[in-house]
């Protein structure tokens, strides 16, 4: 197996962590079973940048202008 690397930006490993946890959550409670794996982490990926997004939109960080 050859090495993959990645370089993510900060954003995007948040969202990687959010949507691992959402993945999780979906293995733990038996929504994801086996074989299907692919479709539940796309799930979990998407789930996780709505997320993001609604967060990004209620809340205005600093040095971000209105």
């Amino acid at each position: 197996m050859s090495k993959l690397y990645l370089s993510l930006q900060p954003s995007e490993a948040v969202v990687v962590q959010a949507a691992a946890q959402i993945f999780s959550a979906y293995v733990v409670s038996g929504r994801a079973p086996e074989g299907e794996e692919e479709t539940w982490i796309r799930r979990a990926v998407e789930d996780a940048v709505r997320i993001a997004r609604a967060v990004d939109a209620a809340i205005q960080s600093d040095g971000e202008t209105a």
